[in-house]
């Protein structure tokens, strides 16, 4: 059956070609025809082949074609010869066991043969085999699932990087459509806002990666080779941009994989996630958190119908934000997002997880919450920067463990509907990775700029200019607005002696950072400074480091009031 129908198919391309070429006879087809008819198959193939020599001498594209497509119809019958004697089970059994072999979280030699075993196997089974696939892990929707068309998903993993790559990190997911919307619409964003910048992905989550390259022959490269990729390319300046809501677990292994390539790269830099430093408790909230709940809610808002989200309380509706969740002490992040809707007057916004942690973020505690509140109609919508499987499943999936069917349930509302839409594809959200991105490159500019500064000036003491952005913060008047420089081994300090001991502490960066358990102040020394008019007194003074020279870097403040300032000061490049 296989000759025939490989002869046939050669047959059909053959006669074609050569009805338009050089005008072959119907007694030349007729001939062929009769021989496969009489079952001298191999004949027809000699003859079918010799008059296509004559008439193009040599095998023309429609004819390999034609082959190819026999061939593969020939091997897939093999295959099923092989597992003839196997029952419907036993052959979803086995592509369930392969399912389960590449849904896994480690990269071996034999991922992408597994990959390729998978979904040979799955397309040879019959529509009802396929709905019999279940395994530890597997189920029909691991191939059947229609999440939209992959090939509108650009991998970013392209050689030829250049010196200078940004690496756009993410969880990843399977989920064809969103992985297009919202990761790569970060991607495009941060890519835009960079032209001079290669920009890359990464996924963190290889079963994702396995799930999407077995599923849609999509590669994706996973941290690893990501990194050895621009190992490879000649990078020398690296900035990670990870799309991780928070400083969680996957944030911290990432940063671990990193330190194995430090040193293959002149500089690496690791931008903030979405939501920024994480903070002790659940009051500690940032502009990163506020621009996020300002940003998520107004979406919500808009895609429900309503103008504003008064409106939406005035007729009851209450948004939840389901969040994954996580067992890390990067948690309270959730609950800093609930302090944060509520000091911004969202009253009807709450903040859930799937994994119900913080514990007053599981889902029936939420539930109490709304109901408590009084509100009747509900709006669910992820906190999740994509849209994938715990949004369509865990949130809007139709079982009775799902965030809608529990609402549902609860028989507390009049209505429960879901807005399957991830964060990434909301603009002030792309404009925020956006800004984390350029923080990173120029933090990774400002070291490039202090070793410049020192490389410039040689090792030694030196007297230089130091000001500052407010007269309520300068030097002593004895000192002519000038400190004592010292440039030693690459790296700069300035000596400043205050008018007072009013400031008790500095520190190097914002006021925000200052304030945090565990930050570094600067200590203040006791100088003697003796006046024109001969008097003399103890003030406070400080050892700065200097970032670079001539240009404005963050030092801040705290008086004896207990209060912490933000300050620019310039540090001038001494005369020689």
């Amino acid at each position: 059956m296989r000759k025939k129908l490989l002869t046939a198919i050669l047959i059909a391309a053959t006669s074609m070609s050569l009805l338009a070429g050089c005008g072959s006879t119907a007694a030349d087809n007729t001939a062929g025809t009769e021989a496969v008819d009489a079952g001298s198959e191999e004949k027809a193939e000699d003859v079918e082949t010799s008059k296509e020599e004559e008439a193009t001498g040599e095998e023309s594209e429609a004819d390999a074609e034609a082959t190819e497509e026999a061939e593969d119809s020939e091997n897939a019958e093999t295959s099923g010869d092989e597992n003839a004697d196997m029952s419907d089970e036993e052959r979803a059994k086995e592509v369930a066991d392969l399912i389960d072999s590449i849904y896994v979280q480690e990269r071996t030699d034999e991922t992408d043969e597994l990959c390729e075993k998978a979904k040979a196997a799955w397309d040879a089974l019959s529509d009802e085999q396929k709905e019999m696939v279940e395994g530890e892990e597997a189920d029909p929707d691991y191939f059947g699932r229609d999440t939209g068309d992959a090939s509108k998903d650009d991998s970013l993993n392209a050689d030829d990087i250049g010196e200078n790559e940004i690496l756009v990190v993410s969880f990843g997911t399977s989920f064809n459509d969103s992985r297009v919307e919202d990761i790569s619409g970060i991607e495009q964003a941060i890519a835009k806002a960079n032209p001079d910048w290669s920009v890359r992905r990464a996924f963190t989550a290889q079963i994702i990666i396995n799930h999407v390259q077995a599923r849609d022959g999509e590669k994706i490269d996973n941290v690893e080779q990501a990194l050895d990729r621009a190992v490879a390319n000649g990078v020398k300046k690296l900035v990670v941009q990870p799309t991780h809501l928070m400083h969680g677990a996957e944030y911290d292994e990432l940063t671990e994989t990193l330190e194995k390539y430090t040193d293959k790269f002149d500089s690496v830099s690791v931008a903030e996630p979405l939501l920024g430093e994480v903070g002790n408790d659940a009051t500690v909230i940032n502009e990163d958190k506020k621009a996020v709940a300002c940003a998520i809610t107004e979406e919500a808002v808009k895609s429900a119908g309503f103008d504003k989200l008064e409106d939406a309380a005035a007729d009851g509706t209450a948004f939840v934000f389901m969040g994954h969740g996580t067992a890390h002490t990067a948690k309270v992040s959730y609950s800093q997002m609930a302090t944060q809707m509520k000091e911004l007057g969202y009253e009807n916004v709450f903040i859930g997880t799937v994994e119900g942690e913080p514990e007053d973020t599981a889902c029936d505690k939420v539930i109490e919450a709304v109901k408590e509140a009084g509100y009747t109609k509900v709006v669910l919508r992820p906190l999740m920067v994509v849209a994938g499987d715990h949004a369509n499943n865990d949130m809007a999936g139709d079982d009775d463990d799902s965030w809608k069917s529990m609402f549902e349930a609860s028989g507390a509302f009049e209505s429960v509907d879901c807005q399957i839409e991830g964060l990434g594809r909301i603009d002030a959200v792309k404009e925020l990775y956006v800004a984390h991105t350029k923080a990173a490159l120029d933090a990774e500019g400002d070291t490039k700029a202090a070793a410049e500064s020192a490389a410039a000036v040689e090792d030694g003491e030196y007297q230089a200019k130091f000001t500052t952005d407010s007269s309520m913060f300068k030097v002593n008047e004895t000192c002519d607005g000038m400190g004592t420089l010292t440039v030693k081994d690459g790296k700069m300090t300035i000596h400043i002696t205050l008018p007072s001991e009013n400031i008790v502490n500095l520190f190097t960066g914002v006021a925000e950072d200052a304030a945090k358990d565990g930050a570094e102040l600067l200590m203040p020394t006791k100088d003697e400074v003796k006046y024109d008019d001969g008097t003399t007194e103890t003030v406070n003074g400080f050892d700065v480091p200097v970032p670079y020279l001539d240009k404005e870097f963050d030092l801040a403040l705290i008086g004896t009031k207990g209060k912490w300032y933000d300050h620019k000061v310039v540090v001038e490049t001494p005369a020689k």
